[in-house]
């Protein structure tokens, strides 16, 4: 059996990448670090900034955004990092980023035609009113909320509706009989349950905490009373047994065990709950966001819940992308960087280039990528599987 150039290439380069030049000393990186304030800004201004500004850990897994490159955060641990969020009753501007108040649990529209003064105290802009469900609505001259605006500035409500007893200013529906237990009229002789509240086939109307209490009840919306030995951490509303576990997206079972909530699974180095995908983004071609989101490495895109490869080049009608810019040749897949599968199964190189190791290079750029370890490293586990890709396969190694 005769074998052309590629042994002889192999062997040059096995000298060549196997024994590697002195290494240099790694540099020192910094992972993490919170921007400090500009060098001319004045304290006030800084204070002023951070107003209503708080902190909080995040996993530092949503943060990466290469497949290789795990990212180290400047938490309690590596595993989380620090990040600055609007403390509660607060929200982020879409224009400004600073933190100004939320009036979202009282008013239904986040108090639009109207100013939001502090934490869930909407006050309506002028010819505005409040209505029952909180949102700022017209008033006459211009409109009549279920009613008709008459010239002199009266409302007349349609029939079934009668006007509010505080403002008179808009309509409200009313039903001949009283509504239930946390009921409202929601139309005319119609009762539904009132905001925060759902009904249920044996209790009525019953109010609704997102997320589930755990070890406790639901007493109103979005409030949690707790079982006898069970307790609420700082900024959590889940009843849980007191631990040393992050456990975040679930609750603390016991002092070692934290049950997670469906779509998520636990997560040792974080001690908490992370979100599951599928299998593609879970086997490292992407990040899980929330349980079904995932979000595509650099390099890789979505292909329904899977992250695959990329090539910008195409890899020809004989070849497949087997990870970003890099396409696999042949039976062997061989690895074809920059280049093209040819009808053989062999990688072809644009012109002025050549097919070594992995990749198509101009001959004299490959000896700058032997200067670190890392890459020195690298190649000389391409130099192995290019082996097996041309010949290797061939006598089955195991």
């Amino acid at each position: 059996m005769h074998f052309s150039g590629p042994l002889v290439v192999f062997t040059a380069l096995l000298t060549l990448v196997a024994f590697p030049a002195p290494i240099e000393a790694d540099s020192t990186e910094l992972y993490g670090d919170i921007e400090n304030p500009g060098e001319f800004e004045s304290l006030s201004l800084t204070r002023e900034r951070q107003q209503h500004l708080c902190h909080r850990e995040v996993p530092t897994v949503f943060f990466q955004t290469e497949k290789n490159s795990p990212v180290r955060g400047n938490g309690s641990t590596i595993f989380f990092h620090r990040i600055e969020i609007c403390c509660a009753g607060y929200r982020r501007d879409a224009y400004s980023h600073d933190c100004v108040p939320d009036c979202s649990e009282t008013s239904p529209d986040n108090c639009r035609n109207g100013f939001c003064r502090s934490p869930g105290n909407c006050e309506c802009f002028e010819e505005f009113v409040r209505n029952e469900h909180g949102a700022c609505i017209h008033t006459c001259p211009i409109a009549c909320q279920n009613g008709r605006c008459y010239l002199n500035g009266t409302c007349i409500c349609h029939r079934g509706f009668a006007l509010d007893q505080d403002t008179r200013q808009f309509c409200r529906p009313q039903c001949s009989q009283a509504c239930g237990t946390h009921e409202e009229c929601a139309a005319p002789n119609q009762c539904d349950c009132s905001p925060g509240y759902r009904r249920t086939p044996d209790l009525g109307c019953q109010p609704v905490c997102a997320p589930d209490c755990g070890f406790g009840k639901c007493v109103a919306p979005n409030q949690c009373e707790c079982f006898a030995g069970f307790i609420k951490r700082p900024n959590r509303n889940v009843c849980e047994a007191e631990c040393y576990l992050n456990c975040e997206n679930g609750f603390c079972e016991s002092i070692y065990k934290c049950h997670c909530r469906e779509g998520y699974r636990y997560d040792l180095n974080t001690t908490s709950c992370l979100p599951q995908c599928s299998d593609n983004c879970g086997q490292g071609n992407g990040v899980c966001l929330a349980p079904g989101v995932c979000r595509c490495f650099a390099g890789y895109e979505a292909h329904g819940s899977e992250c695959r490869p990329k090539c910008e080049r195409s890899c020809g009608k004989y070849g497949r992308c087997l990870s970003p810019e890099v396409c696999g040749c042949g039976q062997g897949q061989q690895h074809c960087l920059n280049g093209r599968c040819d009808d053989v199964g062999h990688c072809t190189c644009p012109a002025g280039e050549t097919h070594t190791i992995d990749r198509c290079w101009k001959a004299d750029h490959f000896g700058e990528q032997l200067y670190t370890s890392e890459k020195r490293k690298h190649f000389n586990g391409q130099l192995a599987y290019e082996f097996n890709a041309l010949i290797g396969r061939l006598f089955n190694f195991n």
